[in-house]
């Protein structure tokens, strides 16, 4: 997989615009980058996160009651730190601030329940391509995709919309191509490509619990579309 950017970025839904903002804000302490409409009444917020975006969308209309997503929780290295702090912000989504370095923890960690531990490892490092960064650990330029327990997690089909974390977004250098390769090694689609505007073309595909992961091409990183 030939990235454009060396760090995954991470999606949640909300209805609670003000409360999520004044968290990531205020609490987190990352800095504000802008907002985008993406469609169907929801506004992206994105914000820094040592390299990575975190995408705080929000719906002005009710989310899907639809079951969550494997993600479970999001690991943030933070300069300074003596030892991990435990957040949650106002929808219960797990936020973990660790000294960076922690855990390998440089950037930002994924963090995943899933179903089965040996399909997941295929998952990251075939489909995928993600280096193994050890058992049940995935490392895509300086993310990291941490397997952290086994449970039940229910498919959601196409659903990706639906409140708290619900995908992750790889920056590439050319979206037909890594879709297609993608799906040629096993993966499953999540929503074929499309483009938006000229600012990126984009696609989803899904782990094996049914987890989105946008493929994005976006033009401020490659150029063009």
């Amino acid at each position: 997989m030939k990235l454009a950017k060396q760090h995954l970025d991470v999606g949640l839904f909300s209805t609670k615009r003000e409360e999520q903002l004044a968290f990531w804000q205020q609490t987190v302490g990352l800095p504000y980058d802008h907002m985008g409409k993406v469609g169907g009444g929801v506004q992206q917020h994105r914000h820094y996160m040592n390299g990575s975006i975190l995408k705080m969308n929000h719906s002005r209309d009710p989310l899907p009651d639809v079951p969550p997503s494997g993600i479970v929780g999001l690991g943030i290295a933070r300069e300074g730190l003596s030892s991990e702090r435990m957040l949650s912000d106002p929808d219960g989504n797990k936020v973990i601030l660790v000294p960076k370095g922690t855990h390998g923890v440089e950037g930002i960690a994924i963090l995943l329940k899933v179903n089965d531990p040996t399909a997941h490892d295929r998952f990251w490092t075939h489909v995928m391509q993600f280096k193994r960064a050890g058992d049940g650990r995935y490392r895509c330029g300086d993310s990291l995709v941490v397997v952290t327990e086994r449970g039940k997690v229910e498919h959601r089909g196409t659903q990706w919309r639906g409140p708290g974390y619900r995908y992750m977004t790889v920056q590439i250098w050319d979206c037909l191509a890594e879709y297609e390769g993608i799906l040629a090694r096993g993966g499953a689609s999540g929503g074929e490509p499309r483009v938006l505007g000229d600012t990126v073309r984009y696609a989803f595909v899904c782990d094996p619990d049914g987890n989105h992961i946008e493929i994005s091409q976006r033009a401020t990183l490659t150029g063009s579309l």
